[in-house]
């Protein structure tokens, strides 16, 4: 699937677009993803901030995808675990970056080329217009090589 079908799918999909999450950018490479969350009237919590949930929801699963398109097919990928540490109220426009480098991509690939799960985690902030940080997100990802390419 390239980067720009990637994006607007899943710009219409239900639980992104209902949450008022958008996509805004895929690398063509697929080595970094930008995000961003709207507020919304029926988008708010009872103190008049963003829904933790969909702030978490935003960062939900762009690391494993990013993986699975830079990794390729012999490898299971699926997300392990995730933290969220709210930092400040998130009011407004809020986004998050996701980048994997190259050099990232290689010592995951070495870390599982005996055949053995790799948990790599990777942190994201949520910001909002202002720059301030609103959360803090730590995914954890499992990475492994499919049987039939593990060594035996």
């Amino acid at each position: 699937m390239s980067p720009r079908l990637f994006r607007w799918g899943m710009n219409l999909w239900p639980p992104f677009r209902g949450a008022g999450i958008t996509v805004r950018h895929v690398a063509d490479d697929w080595s970094e993803v930008r995000v961003e969350l709207t507020a919304g009237r029926f988008r708010r919590n009872y103190v008049n901030t963003h829904y933790g949930g969909s702030l978490f929801s935003m960062t939900d699963p762009f690391y494993a995808l990013m993986l699975i398109h830079r990794l390729g097919d012999r490898y299971l990928i699926w997300d392990q675990a995730a933290t969220i540490d709210f930092v400040a109220p998130g009011r407004g426009r809020v986004s998050a970056v996701f980048s994997l480098t190259e050099e990232r991509i290689r010592e995951i690939e070495t870390q599982a080329s005996a055949g053995q799960k790799v948990l790599p985690q990777f942190d994201v902030e949520i910001r909002d217009k202002a720059g301030e940080l609103v959360a803090r997100v730590r995914k954890t990802p499992y990475v492994r090589p499919k049987p039939r390419y593990r060594q035996q």
